[in-house]
């Protein structure tokens, strides 16, 4: 990695800029490839009571929020054009509304993009995933892919020493999720866990904080080499999931007893049925995404008799992203993939379409990421 890489992944921007009227944000005015994403300039944010005003240091790309928006095949959001996207992100608090106290400028921070009404009564008892008005920066609001934004103070947290930007905006989200999972799932240390798909951002992330919170790990790739890089990150076992041997080679390494917490946000029928094989008596699925599918066959005679439970997690929350958090301050680091400018957005989402990456694909918003690189000179 060129050094000019690593230090854009690892600068925070200070808090001591005026806030200009206008910015560079990457937009798409229509739907479609990689190539519909360029650079424009956009009225800038100013923040109102209760918000505050970050310069964004980095953003991840993700699959669902960002590529299936990108191209307008996004399952449950209408995008309406032009649009920013970017969720997950980190950066310097450069200026605060009325009524802010928690945060000041000057903190470096990461933003859980769940945005919800505060009124309902899944608001009132902190599940604000499960708000019927929740919404996401990004998708449903202009995102991050931008040189500033503005979100509730409520939603960011204090980044640890030592962590960079592109790690914050690595665990801004997705590490809320991981959390929430394995909270609701009940995880406790020394438990076996599998994680299908877990080359992914968000299933390498959840391999990475099982194995912080003392579970021993089965993780799953259709790659060989993607397999390779998750024993490298520590798990247990990595296997293929559709393999014949999958089953015996997951009795043979828990002995006996099976699995008991899977974490399966693929929705692929077969992997579905693996999953179900392997998983112990009081076993728990948690679930939240269908990304190869979303329907599958349930053995209810299995289940009840096994005393197992499906468990659907549509997010994290600010409960899950506090715990994170803490967390993270204890050691905890997610699995950044690559790192490109945010002036090369487009190229950042091809290589994630190609389906190569094992971790996070994050863009970084230095003042030299929003340059054009040069075309090349003929010899």
């Amino acid at each position: 990695m060129s050094q000019q890489i690593l230090d854009a992944a690892s600068w925070w921007p200070t808090a001591t800029e005026v806030l200009p009227g206008t910015m560079k944000a990457m937009a798409f005015d229509r739907f479609g490839s990689p190539d519909v994403l360029h650079i424009t300039e956009v009225d800038a944010p100013c923040a109102g009571p209760g918000e505050v005003v970050i310069r964004v240091a980095a953003v991840s790309v993700g699959r669902l929020l960002d590529l299936t928006a990108r191209a307008g095949t996004h399952p449950y959001a209408r995008i309406n054009l032009p649009h920013v996207l970017g969720a997950e992100h980190a950066g310097t608090v450069v200026a605060t509304g009325a009524g802010v106290e928690s945060i000041a400028a000057g903190d470096r921070v990461a933003v859980f993009p769940v945005l919800s009404c505060g009124r309902c009564a899944a608001c009132d008892e902190g599940v604000v995933e499960a708000c019927p008005e929740a919404r996401i920066i990004g998708v449903h609001t202009r995102g991050a892919y931008a040189e500033y934004t503005v979100v509730p103070a409520g939603n960011v947290f204090r980044v640890p020493e030592g962590v960079t930007p592109a790690e914050a905006s690595a665990l801004a989200l997705a590490g809320a999720v991981a959390q929430n999972q394995f909270d609701q799932a009940g995880l406790t240390a020394g438990e076996w866990v599998l994680v299908q798909g877990g080359s992914s951002a968000l299933g390498s992330l959840t391999v990475a904080l099982a194995l912080h919170r003392g579970a021993r790990v089965v993780a799953t790739s259709r790659s060989a080499g993607k397999r390779d890089r998750l024993r490298a990150l520590g798990a247990d076992a990595a296997l293929d999931p559709l393999d014949e041997g999958f089953a015996g080679a997951v009795m043979d390494l828990t002995r006996g007893a099976g699995i008991a917490v899977a974490i399966d946000d693929l929705g692929h029928p077969g992997i579905w049925a693996r999953t179900m094989e392997v998983l112990a008596v009081r076993g728990r699925v948690v679930c939240s995404g269908a990304f190869l599918g979303g329907r599958v066959e349930l053995d209810l005679l299995r289940l009840y008799s096994r005393s197992q439970r499906v468990i659907g997690v549509r997010s994290g929350n600010l409960r899950s992203a506090r715990l994170l958090w803490d967390a993270v301050a204890s050691g905890f680091r997610p699995v950044v993939d690559r790192t490109f400018p945010i002036a090369e957005a487009a190229t950042a989402h091809r290589y994630l379409e190609a389906d190569t990456n094992t971790g996070r694909v994050v863009l970084t918003a230095a003042d030299h990421d929003w340059a054009p690189a040069p075309a090349p000179t003929e010899k």
